[in-house]
């Protein structure tokens, strides 16, 4: 039997956490820059405020109801969910647990006794809550499939379900399969949905039924047939290790305001060099290739706004994590993409050609680089400690009037000694 473990609503309880005044209060969290919503509450959701609608457009709702806004806290975040998952190992064993998500993990739960199924997805989710102070709901099933459609109904009905939901016999199987339509099946894209309603099928159960060979030649062959037979209760995908080792890094934002200055430009992209630097560094890295995209914004026939998309990429003569390597190129390819007189809102730069960072093969044919390894240890020292980028280097820019909008943000309270929570608080 496989379990998954979900958050509710992961975002809003990460600030609730540190606000218990919000516990029964509708809260909302925004994407970057403040623009559209991205996690709402149960109450959020009760006053009809969507999933993804832009901030502006849903103003006049939060504010009749007093709804609590938050940007999102990203850093408060990423620290409470390696807590819930870091329980989770520490409950079930570091084997048995697949991290899926920011918010949900797989848990392993083979070993234990059927009669004692229930019980111990009860524990998991009270041992989570209490460690964490992070509500989550459990779905547990013969497959990873079955799972997710097992949690979905136990947060669907939060009261009777305790937030805990299990299909263990075959009438508990078909009858959540039967109240499951299809575009609430893990797995089911909006595509194959609208293919399926369009044949007369509109349920899990549906399409539990239909014949192995027009699955796979109608929804994506292998990897649809595997869907179908793990609705049947055929585990066909399997637990899966955490991948350590990224094939590819990349950090992209959005401007706080569109920018039309190659020096703004310049550094918002030596900015997010130095970020991707960062992260090939934390997991013993280096790459070989270089790739930087611009997004400027062009007015299109109705008047409106679109992006148009520009990139360029070069490949280094050897692999390397050196934040001044990286900046210098990415800020040459950002250079060559530069059109003056346009408007950019977004940048981004990704790392690719990743290799062990112990193992990177020198170039015959190109001067020897100059080894900075010490100093970026320090620089990585020091702002991990201080977490606030205490040196960066000076193409990075002081001022930095480009940056996204956070202007609903919390305190980093379990990442900032400065922003610590506090009894006054």
């Amino acid at each position: 039997m496989k379990a998954i473990v979900d958050c509710n609503s992961f975002y809003c309880s990460c600030e609730r956490l540190f606000q218990p005044s919000l516990r029964h209060h509708p809260v909302v969290v925004l994407s970057n820059n403040d623009g559209c919503v991205v996690a709402r509450s149960d109450e959020a959701k009760k006053i009809g405020i969507a999933m993804g609608v832009p901030f502006f457009e849903a103003r006049s709702v939060i504010h009749q109801h007093e709804v609590a806004v938050f940007s999102s806290n990203y850093n408060l975040y990423g620290d409470l969910s390696w807590r819930v998952m870091e329980t989770l190992r520490k409950f079930a064993g570091e084997e048995q647990v697949e991290v899926y998500s920011v918010d949900e993990a797989f848990v392993d739960l083979a070993h234990v006794d059927p009669e004692q199924l229930e019980r111990t997805a009860r524990e998991m989710r009270v041992r989570v809550e209490k460690w964490t102070g992070i509500p989550v709901s459990v779905g547990v099933a013969s497959t990873k499939t079955l799972a997710k459609l097992a949690n979905r109904l136990a947060k669907k009905d939060k009261l009777r379900s305790g937030c805990v939901w299990l299909l263990q016999t075959e009438e508990e199987r078909i009858r959540a399969l039967k109240q499951t339509r299809l575009e609430d099946v893990w797995g089911v894209g909006r595509a194959y949905a609208r293919k399926l309603y369009a044949l007369g099928y509109t349920s899990a159960w549906d399409l539990s039924q239909l014949p192995d060979t027009w699955v796979y030649r109608q929804l994506g062959g292998v990897v649809g047939l595997r869907l179908v037979r793990e609705l049947r209760g055929e585990p066909c995908i399997e637990l899966k290790d955490e991948l350590l080792q990224k094939q590819m890094i990349a950090t992209t934002r959005m401007f706080g305001v569109p920018i039309t200055e190659l020096s703004d430009i310049r550094e918002a992209v030596a900015s997010y060099a130095t970020r991707t630097a960062e992260k090939l560094r934390r997991q013993h890295s280096a790459a070989d290739t270089i790739q930087v995209f611009l997004i400027r914004k062009q007015t299109d026939e109705e008047g409106g706004w679109r992006g148009e998309v520009s990139s360029t990429h070069t490949r280094l003569p050897m692999a390397t994590n050196d934040t001044q390597v990286l900046i210098q190129n990415a800020v040459a390819l950002a250079e060559q993409l530069y059109q003056r007189g346009s408007v950019y809102k977004k940048a981004g730069v990704l790392l690719g050609g990743i290799v062990p960072a112990d193992a990177c093969q020198s170039n015959l044919f190109s001067p020897p680089v100059a080894n900075h390894r010490n100093l970026m240890d320090v620089i990585d020292n020091i702002n991990f400690s201080q977490r606030d980028e205490l040196l960066v280097f000076g193409a990075c820019g002081t001022k930095r009037h480009w940056q996204m909008k956070q202007q609903r943000r919390s305190k980093r309270y379990t990442t900032r000694w400065g922003e610590i929570l506090s009894v006054g608080d």
